[in-house]
Formats: structure tokens, C-alpha cells, sequence
């Protein structure tokens, strides 16, 4: 006996049942001749001894509704659910977390660097970069977890059913780490790395919109101790957020009014005593709030985007100095301290150039001073920055040598003329056996590459007699002097002993 397909007793079925109903309408699962299984609308309509029966094809218009369904879910760029979608996920999870006990994680991750990427590579290499983030992070996340693309270079991670929060730590640092990595993008690696934010229910918040608020927060603080690391929310953070934005008011003010002050620390012969060169640093006493501190108020800076302007004041205001200096009769080499950001500006060599020309300083006096992690996030742009800025005549230097992650074979390339040993390996010496030892390996590097060395952080005459034993060729630091207001450190450039 041939066997009846199913779908065929639910016809029969609405039609017997279309016999005593004036008229009936059912989708249905229509089994093709080839297997397939299609929707279709079925309308049973009685007309006397007759029943009309219509069959409506609903394939495609359920297949457009569900397009409609999924791009009002997901994020068209890589795929992930959107900020709807995290939000619905989140929402679920905090009901079955108050059910079960468990704990619910909530990250906020911010790529760093990212719009230096789209500033040197182009939006479409960004959008690649968007993409490979995705992946790498959905590659370390539990297949119940969610990863969610909530705009620009913003993600937020979903870690649901946690036992405690040390599991949520650990997938923090995993996925840091994973982005640490170079990516392959226009056949050059690139560097970006990320700063993530971590909040948890039932510890910091008990509804969806409050937890991500508050890693979001989270994420803010740890931008701003350094980038490439996470925090946890605390209540303090809410005043500390508080407190950051008064300091960006303030700030934005004192840049406003002329407030803002560079100080100049020398740079001294090791040998001689002679001063050689000078450091700008940059000095702000506010009137509300008195002294403030650089390592407070740079990171506000370069979280809100007053880096920028600011570090073109300093450039401008440090050109200035070597011009006077110059006119005066007494050159002095000066140091400027480039800022990440401004040194991801692919303008950067023709904003020094400008300054240059504005101010009638001569570039065999300045030097630009990097720092070690800055030249290594992007090596193949730095190199190309650097090139451009050797040409014009400047300097480069390299700061807080040994502190990042340099490959000599990357220092060997670049047009670095100068090293600097960063003050955290010059405080151990000379009773730390590892500050010594690293301390003679940096200085036998310099030497060996002919490069010029600089010791930071000098206080004591035990430290400058190791760098005389050694043959390290300048410091600078507390034990020849503080950072000088320009009156102070030209009156000793003229030979006048400052009080």
C-alpha cells in the first residue's frame, strides 16, 4: 500500500472542516515533489457542493520578513547582534541569573588606536579590522555567550551563568591578549589592542541598561591608566567620572585662557656637567585646583581628544623657546614629547614643518621623543613618520627604552638616533642586581647601534657614578635639577646660579 504523506491528511482535514465554516485559512508546511519544505497559505472557502481551494507560495515573503527580522537584529558590518539584541540577551539572562544564583558578567571593550587605523589605512581597512576583532573574540567566548557590536569600534561581551567573577577575569585577559596581536591588513601588520570594562549582577547593578552603563565606565578608567588593560566597576568610579569631567572643563579652560606652562628639565654631560639639551614637560596649576599633576590630566586628555590641540601647543610653544634661545645666543637642543595620537596623524611630519617655519627655529634643534610601544603598535607607518621627520632635520628619541616590547630588529630599522633608560630601571641602581644588569645591557646596546644614550631619573651620585662607569653619555633628573621655568633655565644657560 502507498504510504499517504501527512501534509496531505491536514488538506483533507481544513477541507471537511471548510464543509461547516463559512471559510478557513491555515499556513501550512507544503512538502515538494523534491523533499523540500515550503510555506504556503491555504484558504478553504465552502460554495455550495464546491470548495475553492487557493494555495499561496509564502517563501519568499517569510524569507523577506526574516531579512527584516535579522538586519533589525544584527550589525550589518560583521554580523553580530546590535545593541537591541544584547540588550534582549542580557535581559534573559538576568531573569534566569536571579532564578539560578548565578552571576552574570557584563564587558564593554573599546579598541584602541582604532581611529589612527582609519586615519592611515582608510575606512575599508577599518571595517576589515572591525571584522577580524569579531572573529577573534567570538573564537574564546562559550558558544551561550553573546558578543554584540554596538557601533564605531564599541563591543559588549555577555558572560551569563558565571559561578564568580574570577571566571569573567579570565576570559577579560584572554581576549586582551588575543588582541594584542598584530592583524594582516594591505599586506602590513597592524596593531591595535583594546581596553575592556567589566561589570557584574548581582554585585553592581541589578538591570540591563545600569550594567552596561557601568562597564562602559569601567572601560573609560581603564583607557585612561594606560590603555591595553581592564577594570572592574566600583562606586568610586562614579566620582571619579565626576572628577574627570571638571578636569576636561578645567582644562579645556586653561588651554582657552594661556594657563597652560612648559617647563624644561636638563639634559646634562655625564662627564662635564655641561647642559646639552632640555626636555619640555608640561606644567598646569590650575586656580580651583591648584597643582595638577601631568600623569592626571593627560589621561583625561587622551580619553576626551584635548590631546591633540594640546599637543600642537606644546610643539608650537617648545619651537618658540628654540628660537629665542637661538636668537639669544644660546642654542639648546629641546626635546617634545609626541603623544600617541598625534603621532597616528599622517600629517604629523607637515604640522612639524609648519611650526617650524612659523616660529624660525631650525630643526637640527629639536628632537621628537616616542616612546618604545608607540614606534611598535604600527611599525611600518612609524618607520615611514619618522623618515619623514629625520628629514626635516629633527631628531628622534626613543623614551622608556626597555619598559615596552621592542624587537631590535624593528629598532635597528628605524631612524632612532637616541635611547632613553626609563627612571623605573634607574631607581633599583645600584643595589638592584637586575636594574644593573639591564641597565649595562641598554647601555652596550647603545653603544653598539651608535646610538646617543639618555639616563632619566638621576638623583643620586651613586647612580651618576655607574653611568660614568659604564659610559652612559647624558642624564637628566632631580640630582641636577627639577624642570625649570624658561627664566630660570636661561639665566643658567648664561652662567647665573638659580636660586
Amino acid at each position: 500500500m502507498t504510504r499517504v504523506p501527512g501534509y496531505l491528511y491536514k488538506v483533507a482535514a481544513h477541507l471537511l472542516h471548510a464543509t461547516f465554516n463559512e471559510s478557513l485559512r491555515r499556513p501550512l508546511k507544503w512538502l515538494r515533489v523534491q523533499g523540500l519544505r515550503e510555506k504556503v497559505a491555504l484558504n478553504a472557502v465552502p460554495d455550495g457542493v464546491l470548495r475553492i481551494v487557493c494555495v499561496h507560495d509564502l517563501t519568499e515573503r517569510k524569507k523577506f520578513e526574516e531579512s527584516l527580522r535579522y538586519q533589525a537584529t544584527h550589525d550589518e558590518l560583521t554580523g553580530l547582534p546590535n545593541r537591541w539584541l544584547f540588550h534582549l540577551h542580557l535581559s534573559q539572562a538576568l531573569v534566569r541569573a536571579r532564578r539560578t544564583g548565578l552571576r552574570v558578567a557584563v564587558l564593554f571593550l573599546d579598541l584602541d588606536y582604532f581611529r589612527s587605523v582609519n586615519d592611515s589605512f582608510g575606512h575599508t581597512t577599518g571595517d576589515a579590522l572591525l571584522v577580524q576583532v569579531g572573529t577573534r573574540i567570538r573564537s574564546i567566548l562559550r558558544e551561550n555567550d553573546t558578543l554584540a557590536r554596538l557601533g564605531g569600534d564599541e563591543f559588549a561581551i555577555l558572560l551569563a551563568d558565571m559561578k564568580n567573577v574570577d571566571e569573567a577575569v579570565r576570559v577579560a585577559s584572554k581576549l586582551l591578549l588575543s588582541l594584542q596581536a598584530s592583524y594582516r591588513l594591505q599586506d602590513q601588520d597592524v596593531y591595535s589592542g583594546g581596553s575592556l570594562g567589566l561589570a557584574f549582577y548581582p554585585d553592581d547593578a541589578q538591570d540591563s541598561d545600569t550594567l552596561l552603563r557601568y562597564a562602559d565606565m569601567a572601560m573609560y578608567q581603564a583607557k585612561t591608566a594606560g590603555r591595553g588593560g581592564y577594570a572592574c566597576y566600583s562606586q568610586e568610579m562614579d566620582l571619579r567620572g565626576h572628577e574627570n569631567m571638571r578636569l576636561h572643563t578645567r582644562l579645556k579652560e586653561a588651554m582657552a585662557q594661556g594657563i597652560l606652562q612648559l617647563h624644561y628639565q636638563p639634559q646634562v654631560d655625564v662627564e662635564s656637567g655641561a647642559i646639552v639639551g632640555a626636555e619640555a614637560l608640561l606644567r598646569w596649576h590650575d586656580p580651583e585646583l591648584g597643582h595638577v599633576s601631568p600623569a592626571r590630566f593627560i589621561p583625561v586628555a587622551e580619553a576626551t581628544g584635548l590631546i591633540l590641540p594640546l599637543s600642537d601647543w606644546v610643539l608650537e610653544t617648545a619651537c618658540q623657546q628654540i628660537a629665542a634661545w637661538t636668537r639669544a645666543g644660546t642654542p639648546l637642543r629641546v626635546a617634545v614629547n609626541v603623544s600617541a595620537q598625534q603621532f597616528r596623524q599622517r600629517n604629523l611630519p607637515e604640522q612639524v614643518r609648519a611650526a617650524l617655519a612659523r616660529t624660525g627655529a631650525q630643526a637640527q634643534w629639536l628632537d621628537i621623543e616616542i616612546t618604545e610601544s608607540v614606534a611598535m603598535t604600527q611599525p611600518a607607518q612609524a618607520r615611514e613618520q619618522l623618515n619623514a621627520l629625520v628629514g626635516l632635520g629633527c631628531r628622534i628619541a626613543l623614551d622608556d627604552f626597555g619598559t615596552g616590547y621592542s624587537s631590535l630588529a624593528y629598532l635597528k630599522a628605524l631612524p632612532v638616533s637616541k635611547l632613553k633608560i626609563d627612571k623605573s630601571f634607574m631607581d633599583g641602581i645600584p643595589h638592584d642586581a637586575n636594574d644593573v644588569a639591564i641597565s649595562r645591557a641598554i647601555i652596550a646596546l647603545a653603544k653598539s647601534l651608535g646610538l646617543t644614550l639618555v639616563a632619566e631619573g638621576v638623583e643620586t651620585d651613586a647612580q651618576l657614578a655607574f653611568l660614568r662607569q659604564y659610559g652612559c653619555e647624558v642624564y637628566q633628573g632631580w640630582l641636577f635639577a627639577k624642570a625649570m621655568t624658561v627664566q630660570e633655565l636661561t639665566a643658567r644657560l648664561h652662567g647665573v646660579q638659580v636660586q
